[in-house]
């Protein structure tokens, strides 16, 4: 047989999505998964910068230097340390599970990046560039997990468990 006489070769017809359109992606998915991804990552990473904070907070607290008016909330720097370090913590192990899929996860994540929000806030005046870094992250994951949370996960209308 000569290559002119060689049938074409085929191309894989692609995958549609809703109503026949041509689609890259699986229908049970979208693009905002790689915001759940996203949020997973950020997640970790504001809480090992939690961490590092409380742990920076109980070894020396003369390290972070604050004015006249002192804090929002009048504590012992060892006290932060310890709040902080529990979050970024508890924050660590929420974003593993979230890049896992658990749905626990995403809960837990959105509660801590409002707490870390709040915990960063009253922390302003003793840091207040890397507060509001974190605050800014804070937001992002919670603006990731919470928009188009059923197009993420595939879920449309509540209909799939």
């Amino acid at each position: 047989m000569s290559t002119s006489e060689m049938p074409p070769a085929q191309a894989p017809a692609p995958k549609t999505g809703t109503a026949g359109s041509p689609s890259l992606w699986h229908k049970d998915a979208s693009s905002w998964t790689g915001w759940i991804t996203f949020a997973g990552i950020l997640a970790i990473t504001m809480g090992a910068y939690e961490a590092i904070m409380g742990l920076v907070a109980i070894f020396n607290d003369e390290y972070y230097l604050v004015g006249k008016n002192g804090l929002v909330v009048e504590l012992d720097y060892t006290v932060w340390g310890w709040v902080h370090l529990l979050v970024g913590l508890v924050a660590v192990a929420a974003g593993l599970a979230l890049m896992q899929g658990r749905s626990w996860g995403r809960m837990v994540v959105i509660v801590l990046a409002g707490l870390s929000a709040l915990l960063n806030l009253g922390f302003l005046s003793a840091y207040p560039i890397w507060c509001t870094i974190l605050i800014a992250l804070d937001v992002i994951i919670i603006y990731a997990l919470t928009v188009h949370w059923q197009d993420a996960t595939g879920r449309r209308h509540g209909l799939t468990p």
